[in-house]
């Protein structure tokens, strides 16, 4: 058998387990992945001659490439997730939870001999800029191109990784293998206390990009709780205004509720004028800590966006759609097979053709087919330099400093457009009372409300109660924390029609945030925490009065009378474990009701 491995590394860390992982799987050859463009060239051109990879037309789209999953596997798998902790506690009510002994002898058995013809494709890769003091080193073990190809352009792969690992001991293992793709025996373990990751019988991006959220975020939030820093589920932007001066904000949304539009967004032309410009850091995750000063630093260990592609369009999100023109993976869209471009749904108000592809393969009519082109949570995976708003900052090694943390989903009714926390620790509660209506990105019924403390229920990678615990103590060490605010693009009218207009017009409440960080307003106390004062959330040159802006401020409090029965209900689950500080916050929120 091939294996080049030990050509680029003397780490005896790495080469045992590659060894340990080569004697289960039983390749035919090992590729380590040495990051250069030589070798990724000559991988899309094997994926391609094999089918897992499509060529899309290089003329109109250079450096772009098409894949299709099973159609039944095309989105993360909530209930074939575990948290493999020593004890069950550790992982919490809100994960599934397996014990290491039994994950590792249910894989190995999977694993056995799965690669058997196979070519085994050996990814370091480095989670944050090169060298900075926020990075850490994964390497990812696959049997799948698509998996090398998105890889490399959601990370920074290669020699790069393993020169800043050198000899230590200190990387995430991930081994992912498409095995048979029996989607009964599917699974995504996560093993925290040992730095692994282990991803079986699937090829969908969410359960195979092993540096994305099971890296990025499950792992990462127990590393951040070991070692004094958060792994979040959130966007990084910075506000800059006519002086020049930028601001940072982040921001945790569960998915498809517009995190990536807000990370994106261009402000309305009123505020353009004036030189106000949006600067994007991250859509995705934040990696956050204290720095020298005292305040909150966040970096965006990821070097590309994974993003939902139906719904992108130049109205929703122009950037977002330029950062795909080039060097972008599609997976599960439709195909134009006229001149081999990709569409979506939205995309744009019809497809440009009837002889197109939909996502599983079949000939696709628009005025015939009754079923959609693109797959709901079909994706696009594009380089984060290729984004016109890219922040300069973006791959800076301390990260930049946070003004504000933002906590937002979807809520018809309940949450005002946006309010205030009152401080750091009645903040922890607005985001561990998150609730949204669920969306395709997750298996399961769409629409239905569920509690996601921010954001972040399907990616903590230990105990929930613990997690907020551990925002309580990064609060305890420094004075100099971020405001933090709750915003709902979503509430509608009678007709079930949104009132707020959304997309660049969300700049109108960002520019009220900062205002309130260098406190430059008022803002009024009600029964939840601040709202505006109508007049100073600017509505220049929005078609919108004021009484709608009231109304869209508006508390009615017996829906959340019954938000805070909902909160209780939720934080029940934890036996007992939640902060005493929260359950003091949710008194406080029942009481201010009554």
């Amino acid at each position: 058998m091939n294996n080049n491995t030990s050509k680029f590394t003397k780490n005896k860390y790495v080469l045992n387990w590659i060894d340990e992982v080569v004697a289960l799987t039983n390749p035919k050859e090992v590729i380590l992945i040495d990051g250069g463009e030589s070798q990724i060239k000559q991988l899309r051109k094997e994926g391609c001659s094999t089918g897992e990879m499509i060529e899309l037309n290089q003329k109109k789209m250079p450096g772009c490439y098409y894949h299709r999953t099973k159609p039944n596997d095309v989105a993360r798998m909530e209930d074939r997730t575990f948290i493999c902790s020593k004890d069950e506690i550790n992982a919490g009510p809100t994960n599934n939870w397996k014990s290491p002994e039994e994950a590792y002898k249910l894989g190995k058995e999977i694993f056995k001999n799965s690669m058997t013809g196979r070519t085994m494709y050996v990814i370091p890769y480095c989670m944050g800029p090169i060298g900075s003091p926020f990075s850490k080193i994964g390497i990812e073990v696959t049997d799948s191109i698509y998996v090398v190809l998105n890889m490399h352009i959601m990370t920074r792969t290669g020699k790069q990784a393993l020169n800043m690992l050198g000899f230590t001991n200190d990387f995430v293992r991930g081994l992912h293998g498409k095995c048979t793709l029996d989607e009964t025996k599917r699974y995504i373990f996560h093993f925290p206390e040992d730095n692994t990751i282990w991803s079986l019988n699937s090829a969908y991006g969410g359960n195979v990009l092993l540096g994305k959220k099971c890296f990025a975020l499950r792992i990462a939030t127990y590393m951040g709780k070991q070692e004094g820093w958060m792994a979040e589920h959130m966007l990084i932007l910075g506000i800059e205004n006519p002086k020049g001066e930028i601001k940072y904000i982040a921001a945790a949304f569960p998915s498809a509720c517009g995190k990536t539009n807000l990370a994106m967004l261009i402000p309305p032309e009123i505020f353009r004028n004036k030189g106000y410009k949006i600067w994007t850091v991250g859509d995705d995750i934040a990696w956050i800590r204290i720095g020298d000063d005292g305040r909150l630093y966040a970096v965006n260990p990821e070097a590309g966006f994974f993003g939902v592609a139906p719904g992108t369009n130049v109205k929703s999100n122009p950037n977002a759609l330029a950062a795909t023109a080039r060097n972008t993976i599609f997976t599960n869209v439709a195909i134009n097979k006229d001149d081999m471009t990709v569409w979506w749904e939205k995309l744009t108000n019809t497809p440009p053709t009837e002889n197109m592809e939909d996502w599983i393969g079949r000939p696709w009519n628009y005025k015939t087919s009754t079923e959609k082109g693109a797959n709901p949570n079909s994706r696009f995976t594009a380089p984060a330099k290729n984004c016109p708003c890219i922040s300069s900052e973006w791959e800076s090694s301390n990260g930049v400093p946070l003004s504000a943390i933002i906590f937002g989903g979807r809520r018809a009714k309940t949450a005002p457009l946006v309010y205030q926390s009152r401080d750091w620790n009645h903040g922890i509660f607005i985001g561990s009372a998150m609730a949204s209506e669920t969306t395709a990105a997750a298996n399961g019924q769409v629409g239905v409300i569920r509690r996601d403390p921010m954001a972040m229920l399907p990616f903590c990678g230990y105990n929930m109660a613990d997690y907020f615990g551990h925002w309580i103590e990064m609060g305890q060490k420094t004075d100099k924390l971020p405001k933090i605010f709750h915003v709902n693009w979503f509430r509608t009218n009678e007709n079930g029609d949104f009132i707020w207009p959304g997309y660049g017009e969300n700049f109108r409440v960002l520019e009220w945030m900062l205002k309130r960080c260098e406190n430059k307003v008022d803002a009024k106390e009600v029964e939840i925490g601040y709202v505006p004062n109508i007049d100073d959330l600017n509505l220049e040159g929005l078609d919108m009065d004021k009484e709608t802006l009231n109304n869209l401020l508006s508390i009615d409090k017996n829906l959340w009378l019954e938000d805070a029965n909902g909160i209780e209900e939720f934080y029940n689950k934890f036996n007992g474990r939640i902060p005493t500080e929260l359950q003091n916050e949710l008194e406080t929120l029942k009481n201010n009701l009554k």
